[in-house]
């Protein structure tokens, strides 16, 4: 495209999160450490392991967006914990951290002027970054919304929130 700075910034501000539905630091800020690993009744996911999802998932779609030799985890197993709750706070921390710091690598990705986002990826004959920035957009929001959906029926989420 010969000038897609419009569309770039359009992509950064929608991989953030912000317009139409709260972002990911808001639906996982202040969640009580016992409550991260509970499962409401009849949700099948609890936070701990929509935020692995993400992270696992994200992790995935930057490595294909820029490695040619990139495996990708056996699906579907392979992008979810093996437990409900993380083993420690730490684990916690970290799967924050690690989604945060995908996301500046997908965000790095899509403000490149020398990437072109419509361009066929070099190893994918359907796959353009356009495409990829556009799938971990949609996915986060699909489950960032599942995560404040747990957080409401577990009764933590904040009433100034909405």
């Amino acid at each position: 495209m010969p000038d897609d700075d419009a569309l770039r910034r359009h992509l950064l501000k929608l991989l953030d999160g912000r317009g139409a539905h709260v972002d990911f630091d808001g639906a996982v800020a202040d969640l009580a450490a016992e409550l991260r690993g509970v499962r409401p009744e009849g949700l099948p996911h609890s936070a701990w392991e929509l935020v692995e999802h993400l992270r696992i998932a994200l992790r995935d779609l930057v490595g294909f967006s820029r490695d040619p030799g990139h495996e990708s985890p056996e699906w579907p197993a392979g992008y979810w914990p093996e437990s409900a709750a993380p083993p420690d706070e730490r684990a916690w921390d970290e799967a924050l951290a690690a989604y945060r710091r995908h996301l500046d690598e997908m965000k790095a990705l899509v403000a490149d002027p020398g990437r072109d986002l419509t361009a066929p990826l070099p190893w994918s004959e359907r796959a353009t970054l356009l495409r990829e920035a556009l799938l971990a957009a949609d996915h986060a929001a699909y489950h960032v919304g599942q995560l404040v959906l747990v957080r409401r029926l577990l009764g933590a989420w904040p009433a100034a929130a909405g």
